[in-house]
């Protein structure tokens, strides 16, 4: 059996205010770990930008960029 169909059995196993109280607590996780991520992408983007690696587009620029 898979880890994460262990891990479903497990939480099958626990009250239903706790599986409430896990599913609060991996939501927190996720956001913080998804925030972990955008800040650290943030940070190179300002690196590439300060070497010049990139330059500041309008965002007409971008979405024409993004279509193409």
């Amino acid at each position: 059996m898979s880890t994460f169909a262990s891990t479903l059995d497990l939480a099958d196993r626990l009250s239903l205010d706790e599986q409430e109280e896990l599913s609060a607590t991996l939501r927190r996780r996720v956001a913080e770990k998804r925030r972990e991520e955008l800040i650290s992408a943030v940070k190179e983007a300002r690196a590439e930008f300060a070497t010049g690696k990139i330059k500041a587009a309008s965002p007409s620029a971008i979405m024409k960029m993004i279509k193409a």
